[in-house]
């Protein structure tokens, strides 16, 4: 099937408004934990159990699996060779491979919460995160296929269905809540059965939508085709780089686990500063890995530079004031978000000093979803998993180094000082690579534009946050403020932006008119 012409802002604002709607609903989400369950026992169990299968996905689902897949499907698409024959035969070997390892995950679930969290030992979360994982990880099989489709879906410039899907999952989780709590069923009980019941329904909604566009995709016994040989080698290296990923992960839950309340501290700090990660960088990946893998194998590479310079701009020009505002107004974005019922101002401070931290490193994170795409449209995936293991060594020097003196904090730091020495390896190395893979003269001259309007914003909302210090204090206006807050950064940053000349709202229209 002939796919569609891939538009870089189209198919962004696309992926990135489905994203933000299901960030915001993680906000409603996350709200609901944290006022029925504070940063307890059960919350705790909860968070380990469904990060356990969404560890795993980086490996099978958008992460190296994928990586490997995108390239490869988006060349065949473009050359007009067996696409469909090649996306079954690697959706029926993923699935094999994830039904075997879903079943041992399961087998060995007492040893992987120990491995997320030794210390939970002795205590009532070990049982009760054991007991949530073995419900919750079958989710990982639903999700990875679906995350398959999804390659498809963006392969063929598709991006509604794929970007939508991750909406059902927290429409069902607070629709849970809200129902366990109107019939008195336990909120852990509830929130952990509606993990598989959700991978259920995203594979449901973006198998159909495949189908719609030519790929039925039907389970079947796998065959080890050329095609899927040469997936599991390029595959393999990513594999192992999302594995490195993990052990960051790993480190930073295992450094939290020893103090209590921090698992929950360190995983409501991550959800806001995911936000505008997921908003932008997700959906600039998705995005750019098929665009930069149809132009390299057109050799296009006026086409290819241009989709690479505009993907970095319109992530810094985005991230770079989001983690000002991190930076800057922490507290109040906290204390009015999670700061109600079980979750007191001791919670509140911890996590915002954590949110503090993880703002400081989101530039480094969204630009890694920019570079990383340059080494998988070549079908490299060994330099990144180099450079992974040089990030991992460092995020455990940090974590594991400061936490007997600063204490939960020190996997935050970990994670931030990693991603930016991950960041700087990946442009280091993309220098190799040839003009196509150098920013051209537009983005360098506005990067310093957008730092330099993200500074005036941090100035303003500072200056904002005292100015309304007391309604932000204040239950029923508080809600208000923070909105009064946001606006006041929103608003200085567009106009310092185009008095800087960071970017230009007209370009930006042109862009969605395919001009």
């Amino acid at each position: 099937m002939t796919p569609r012409p891939i538009r870089l802002l189209t198919g962004f604002f696309t992926v990135g408004v489905w994203t933000m709607a299901s960030r915001i609903l993680g906000f409603v989400r996350d709200i609901l934990i944290a006022a029925f369950l504070g940063a307890g026992p059960v919350a705790e169990a909860f968070l380990i159990a469904f990060s356990l299968p969404n560890m795993f996905r980086r490996f099978f689902a958008e992460g190296a699996f994928n990586m490997a897949f995108v390239p490869m499907f988006s060349k065949k698409v473009e050359g007009e060779e067996d696409a469909h024959g090649f996306a079954n035969d690697a959706f029926a070997g993923l699935a094999a491979l994830l039904i075997v390892f879903t079943l041992i995950a399961m087998a060995l679930m007492p040893w992987l919460v120990l491995a997320m969290a030794s210390g939970f030992r002795g205590d009532e979360r070990f049982d009760l995160a054991v007991l949530y994982g073995r419900i919750a990880f079958p989710y990982i099989l639903f999700i990875s296929l679906a995350a398959l489709l999804s390659g498809v879906l963006n392969t063929l410039g598709r991006f509604a269905a794929a970007a939508a899907a991750p909406v059902l999952l927290n429409v069902l989780f607070v629709s849970a809540m809200l129902l366990a709590d109107l019939s008195g069923w336990p909120i852990g009980d509830a929130l952990v059965w509606t993990v598989p019941f959700a991978g259920i329904a995203q594979f449901a909604l973006v198998w159909v939508a495949a189908d719609r566009a030519g790929y039925r995709l039907i389970p079947r016994l796998p065959r080890l085709s050329p095609d899927l040989r040469r997936l599991a080698l390029i595959a393999a290296p990513a594999i192992l780089a999302g594995g490195v990923v993990q052990v960051n992960l790993l480190v930073g839950r295992q450094v939290a686990s020893f103090f209590d309340g921090a698992v929950a501290w360190l995983a409501y700090a991550d959800r806001l500063y995911q936000l505008p990660l997921g908003v932008v960088g997700i959906a600039i990946g998705v995005v750019l890995l098929p665009d930069l893998s149809r132009k390299l194998r057109a050799d296009d590479v006026a086409g290819s530079r241009d989709a690479f310079s505009r993907a970095g701009e319109i992530c810094l020009a985005l991230t770079i004031p989001a983690a000002v505002a991190l930076v800057v107004i922490p507290i109040p974005l906290i204390s009015v978000l999670f700061g109600r019922g079980a979750f007191g101002p001791d919670d509140v401070a911890a996590t915002a000093l954590a949110v503090a931290v993880y703002g400081a490193g989101l530039p480094a994170f969204v630009l890694q979803k920019v570079l990383q795409p340059l080494y998988f449209a070549r079908e490299d995936t060994k330099t990144p998993l180099r450079f992974a293991v040089v990030a991992m060594v460092l995020n455990a020097v940090f974590a594991i180094g400061l936490a007997p003196i600063i204490g939960y904090i020190a996997a935050a730091l970990g994670t931030t000082f990693a991603g930016w020495a991950m960041a700087w390896l990946l442009w280091r190395g993309a220098r190799s690579m040839g003009e196509a893979a150098k920013p051209d003269a537009r983005f360098k001259s506005r990067v310093w534009r957008i730092i330099g309007a993200s500074i005036v914003m941090g100035f303003f909302l500072a200056g904002g946050e005292l100015f309304l210090s007391h309604g932000l204090g204040q239950n029923g206006v508080r809600y208000i403020a923070l909105a009064a807050l946001v606006a006041i950064g929103i608003g200085s940053y567009a106009v310092a932006g185009q008095l800087f000349g960071a970017f230009k709202l007209r370009e930006f229209r042109s862009a969605l008119r395919g001009r």
